[in-house]
């Protein structure tokens, strides 16, 4: 059960050859790779989004301590 053979590759090429014509085979081809080049763009686009939310945005930090307040003494009833 191994892979396709030179038979096979060549039966599939002339089959391939008839029903498209020679001069729709170098269109189709075209297409096709135009197609896997978009996908790639996509797919890399898509990493960049998913890295960008994955990636929590630094928090701004926290406003500075302040001393404590004196507390003013109670009043005496």
């Amino acid at each position: 059960m191994g892979g396709l053979g030179w038979s096979e590759l060549l039966i599939i090429l002339v089959i391939f050859l008839l029903l498209f014509g020679a001069n729709k085979i170098p269109q189709l081809a075209r297409g096709l790779g135009k197609g896997i080049g978009e996908f790639k763009k996509g797919v890399r686009e898509g990493d960049e989004i998913a890295g960008d939310v994955s990636t929590p945005a630094p928090s701004p930090a926290p406003p500075p301590a302040s001393p404590p307040a004196a507390n003013p003494p109670a009043p005496k009833p």
